[in-house]
């Protein structure tokens, strides 16, 4: 069997990565290429793209970049006839995969979605371009599982897989060892997110935060590098800051473990955070174009997916002109100097994992993607 991905930024090529090594476990023989990063690589993908080059997010930047985005589609729908895929699954990324889901379906490849377009959170008009192009949506969240069969769309729940990966491999001690960990000072994480303009955005006022926080208490931080950020991008921005900044490479749980609180942005990065039970405020900041229309389409009221699942604000959220250093200190800040506050927080997202439910999903994507491609291929033999 020949299996086709395509993922775009980070987490989804993390994501791909694991479905990427049930599938060698499951099948040894099976063959898979497509568009990701250094994870996929490292679970046997065939990187024909590589996603470090991606990055954009955002109405106004996605426009500037139209004419790239007609190339790489162009790219792939090269490979996907050469190469004859048995599937195509696409991993999140959606503004991009779902038109490559629909060159697929051209061509007559069976598409499975995982981590699909937030057709419950905004764009419900993406719904019927599902419906169209995609074989079976592999939803990760009941309400997700729901809003699509609603809309007449192919889908099999399947699970969160945060609910299996998000555990650390060492114990407490080991990860101080490991990341030199300072006992006598409160430790910070800092996540600016996963592309680069997310971090140019959120990571100086990150920065910030840290230096008052560091007049206040005697703290040690820390940046988990992305795979799709270099590291020479990270030290530019840092630059010459007097503070104590590690920037640390893998072992992200282990890290979580150690530390005492976190400024991350929205996204994956706070779901896992409070799988790891470690108080995190959630920032973003969207171009000014970009925000205004988020405001008109978006159709709930958290952007944290913790929030979401619990219907409550465990995470506090600053967004856009709230997304400050005054205000990052100002919710770090208690977390670190009030131990009693900090469990109270933590009592609250231990319920996220509850709300997750049972693990398994990456056998059963696994599963879902052997089964979809085995059965439209079978109709065509008949």
């Amino acid at each position: 069997m020949k299996i086709m991905m395509s993922a775009g930024e980070a987490s989804g090529d993390m994501h791909a990565a694991a479905v990427a090594a049930e599938l060698k476990r499951m099948m040894p023989d099976v063959e898979i290429f497509g568009m990701g990063g250094a994870d996929m690589r490292k679970s046997g993908v065939r990187i024909i793209y590589d996603i470090e080059n991606l990055g954009i997010i955002g109405v106004v930047e996605v426009i500037k970049h139209i004419p790239f985005f007609f190339r790489l589609r162009s790219f792939l729908k090269e490979a996907m006839m050469r190469e004859k895929p048995d599937v195509l699954v696409c991993v999140d990324y959606p503004g991009f995969n779902m038109k490559l889901a629909h060159v697929a379906k051209e061509l007559g490849i069976p598409v499975v979605y995982y981590i699909a377009p937030t057709i419950w959170a905004w764009n419900k008009g993406r719904a019927k371009n599902i419906v169209r192009d995609v074989t079976m949506v592999a939803s990760i969240f009941p309400f997700e599982a729901k809003a699509y069969k609603e809309a007449g769309a192919p889908v099999t729940f399947v699970g969160h897989p945060l609910a299996d990966t998000v555990k650390p491999s060492m114990s407490f001690d080991e990860a101080m060892d490991h990341f030199h960990g300072d006992r006598d000072k409160k430790r910070i994480l800092l996540m600016p997110g996963s592309r680069k303009n997310e971090v140019t955005s959120l990571l100086p006022i990150m920065l910030e935060a840290a230096e008052n926080l560091a007049q206040k208490e005697n703290c040690q931080f820390f940046i988990p590098r992305a795979s799709t950020i270099p590291e020479s991008f990270l030290r530019s921005i840092i630059g010459n800051s007097s503070l104590s900044i590690e920037i640390t490479e893998g072992h992200q749980y282990d890290l979580m473990q150690i530390c005492t609180a976190c400024a991350a942005s929205s996204g994956t990065a706070t779901l896992e955070t409070a799988l790891m039970e470690l108080p995190t405020v959630l920032v973003y900041k969207l171009a000014p174009v970009t925000w205004f229309l988020a405001n008109l389409l978006v159709h709930v009221k958290y952007a944290g997916l913790p929030n979401l699942l619990m219907g409550r604000e465990v995470t506090p959220e600053l967004l856009q002109d709230r997304a400050n250093a005054e205000n990052i200190t100002d919710i770090l800040l208690p977390w670190i100097e009030d131990e009693e506050k900090r469990k109270k927080n933590i009592e609250e997202i231990k319920e996220v994992r509850k709300a997750l439910g049972s693990g398994g999903a990456v056998h059963r994507v696994a599963r879902l993607i052997v089964d979809t491609a085995g059965a439209v291929h079978g109709r065509k033999e008949k």
